[in-house]
C-alpha cells in the first residue's frame, strides 16, 4: 500500500474513534470500515471438510455482517412469523414498486454472540419486537443492518424496527430506541457507525429521508437532519440504504453520508449540512459503503444507472466528482482499494473491474462468475470476493489481469460480508457461521 493511501486509511481509523481498536473487528468492513484487515497466517483454501475449526448453526435469519470483540462473534437474526395469505395480499395491494416482498404477522430481532474458541451459542438476547412489520424484499432480511461494537457495547440496528444497546459482558439491554420510522419499501438495510460518543445512521425512506445521532449512553437523539437535496417525485426513487463514512477533510471530521441523487457532508457533532453535491437522476437503493484514498473517496450510484464516482474532497472549496466509470459498476457490493487500483464486483454475474483509482482509467475486467451481495475484503496480501452460491474467490491484486489463487465452497448463500480477526477468517452463511482457521 503506498504510504499517500496508509494516511488516508489512517485518517478513517482516528476519526471513526481509537476506542474501536478495543474490537478486532468492530463494524462492518473492518476497524476503518474499509474492508482491510491486518491479520497473518490466514488458510488459503477451505471447505466444509477442510480448515474449518467449528461451524454452528444459527437460529433466525439475517443477512447482517459478524462483528468480533475479544471473546465472541456478535450479529443480529429475525424470528419471523408469516402472514396468512389473505393478510399478505391485503397488504400488498398498493406494492407499486411491484417488488417480490415478505410480509410478516410479526418479527422478533435478536441479537446473537458466538464463543469465539468453541462456537457456542454464548447469548441469545430478544431485543425488539414489532407487529405487522413492513414487508420486505426476499433478497433482504428484518436484520439486514449490521452491529457496531464499542467500548464493550454493541449498538444494534432494525432501521425503522428500532435501535438497542447491549452490555457484552453481561448481555443485558441498556437502552432501546423505537421513536424513528420511515417506510423502506424493501426492508432495512442502512449499517450505524460510531463516532465519538455518538451512533450516527441514514434513514432514506420513500416517505421522508435524515441522517440521525443517538447518544451511544443514552439512545436519545442528539440530532436529526433532513435531507436537502431535490428528489425524483417517484417515491420509489427516493430511498436508500447507505452507510457513513467520517473523513477528515481539512483539519475537520465530515460524515461523507451517501443518499438517492446526492452524497452530502455533515458536521457530526452537530448535523449541520456542510456541503452537498448532486450526481443527477442516476442513484436510489444505495447500499454500498464508500472507501477512501489518495485525497478521493469512491462511491457506487446502485440502482437506475449504476456508476462508481471519485469525488476529490482533500482541498479547499467544496468537494467535486474527479471521475466516472459506467462499466462494471455494482449495485450492493461495496468497492474496495489496495494501494493505487480500485476494485468493484458487480452483482449478477461476478464482472470484476480494476481501476486506476486515481484517474478511473480501466486496467482490465474479468467474469468470476455468481451472483453478489456481500463486500469484498482484503487481508494477507489477497481479496476475497464470496458469493451468494457460497463460493469465496481468492484474488490476487494486479493491475495486469485476473489472478484467482482459490476457489472455497461452503454450504448455503452468503449474503454478509466476512469478518478477520486473529488468525480466524468468520463467515455467515443464510444457515451457520463458519470459523475459518489453519488446524
Amino acid at each position: 500500500m503506498t504510504p499517500c493511501n496508509l494516511l488516508s486509511a489512517w485518517f478513517v481509523l482516528l476519526l471513526t474513534g481509537a476506542h474501536a481498536l478495543a474490537a478486532d473487528w468492530p463494524q462492518w468492513r473492518g476497524p476503518a470500515g474499509q474492508g482491510h484487515s491486518s491479520a497473518t497466517n490466514l488458510p488459503l483454501q477451505w471447505g466444509e471438510s477442510q480448515n474449518i475449526a467449528w461451524k454452528t448453526s444459527l437460529p433466525g435469519r439475517g443477512w447482517s455482517s459478524p462483528v468480533v470483540d475479544a471473546t465472541h462473534v456478535w450479529m443480529t437474526t429475525a424470528f419471523e412469523e408469516l402472514a396468512d395469505p389473505a393478510e399478505s395480499a391485503r397488504r400488498l395491494k398498493d406494492n407499486t414498486g411491484n417488488q417480490p416482498l415478505t410480509v410478516l404477522r410479526e418479527v422478533r430481532l435478536h441479537a446473537l454472540a458466538v464463543d469465539r474458541k468453541t462456537g457456542r451459542i454464548a447469548h441469545h438476547i430478544e431485543l425488539l419486537r414489532q407487529r405487522e412489520p413492513q414487508a420486505v424484499h426476499k433478497l433482504n432480511s428484518y436484520a439486514s443492518p449490521s452491529p457496531v461494537l464499542d467500548s464493550g457495547r454493541l449498538f444494534c440496528h432494525f432501521g425503522a424496527y428500532g435501535t438497542a444497546c447491549v452490555d457484552t459482558a453481561t448481555g443485558k439491554v441498556l437502552w432501546r430506541n423505537q421513536a424513528l420510522s420511515v417506510q423502506h419499501e424493501n426492508g432495512p438495510g442502512s449499517t450505524p457507525v460510531v463516532w465519538k460518543d455518538l451512533l450516527l445512521f441514514h434513514m432514506d425512506g420513500s416517505d421522508q429521508q435524515f441522517v440521525v445521532a443517538l447518544e451511544t449512553a443514552t439512545g436519545k437523539v442528539r440530532w436529526r437532519t433532513a435531507r436537502s437535496g431535490k428528489l425524483n417525485e417517484n417515491p420509489q426513487l427516493k430511498k436508500s440504504y447507505g452507510t457513513p463514512l467520517v473523513l477528515d477533510m481539512a483539519g475537520q471530521p465530515v460524515l461523507i453520508s451517501p443518499g438517492a441523487d446526492w452524497v452530502y457532508g455533515y458536521d457530526p457533532a452537530t448535523g449541520r449540512e456542510l456541503w452537498k453535491l448532486g450526481y443527477g437522476e442516476l442513484g436510489f437503493s444505495i447500499s454500498p459503503r464508500p472507501v477512501a484514498g489518495h485525497g478521493l473517496f469512491f462511491m457506487s450510484t446502485s440502482f437506475m444507472r449504476a456508476q462508481i464516482l471519485a469525488v476529490r474532497y482533500e482541498q479547499t472549496g467544496a468537494p467535486h466528482i474527479a471521475w466516472s466509470a459506467k462499466r462494471g459498476a455494482p449495485q450492493m457490493p461495496s468497492p474496495i482499494l489496495v494501494g493505487d487500483e480500485l476494485y468493484v464486483i458487480t452483482d449478477a454475474g461476478g464482472l470484476v473491474t480494476c481501476l486506476d483509482a486515481r484517474t478511473g482509467r480501466e486496467h482490465w475486467q474479468e467474469r468470476l462468475g455468481g451472483n453478489y451481495s456481500a463486500s469484498p475484503a482484503f487481508a494477507e496480501g489477497r481479496l476475497y470476493f464470496h458469493s451468494r452460491e457460497g463460493m469465496t474467490h481468492v484474488v490476487k491484486p494486479d493491475k495486469t489481469g485476473l489472478r484467482v489463487l482459490a476457489k472455497n465452497p461452503i454450504e448455503g448463500q452468503l449474503m454478509a460480508s466476512m469478518a478477520i480477526a486473529g488468525q480466524s477468517i468468520f463467515l455467515r452463511s443464510d444457515t451457520a457461521l463458519y470459523c475459518i482457521q489453519k488446524p
